[in-house]
């Protein structure tokens, strides 16, 4: 049976808003995958804070690197899928402060992208 509990290791993102939508806020993340990577962004560690406030979601992302090729399009998706969950406008931020580092990722993720 399916968790909403993210895995023990699994990165964790600043969050602000209303605690009983937590939960979805993740599950919506969860469903934005990097494309070149085929692993999710929370699992990735490319989400640093997520902040849902009454009729409005702000969301600080960061990308692997500067010339990530599908930035635009992650952005889409994380704009469709909090939009689509919580009901709400969504502004994403893109970051780069901190820079991503590996160190960011889930067991999960790191396993995903050896082949095991």
């Amino acid at each position: 049976m399916p968790t909403d509990a993210p895995p023990l290791d699994a990165p964790r993102f600043a969050y602000t808003g209303d605690a009983a939508l937590e939960p979805e806020v993740l599950r919506a993340l969860r469903r934005v995958v990097d494309p070149e990577m085929a692993v999710s962004i929370v699992e990735l560690g490319l989400v640093y804070a997520v902040a849902v406030a009454d009729d409005a979601v702000h969301a600080r992302i960061t990308m692997t690197s500067p010339a990530c090729p599908v930035t635009e399009l992650i952005v889409e998706d994380v704009v469709h899928e909090l939009g689509k969950a919580l009901d709400r406008s969504v502004e994403v931020e893109v970051v780069w402060d901190p820079p991503w580092t590996p160190e960011r990722m889930s067991e999960r993720a790191r396993k995903a992208l050896e082949g095991e």
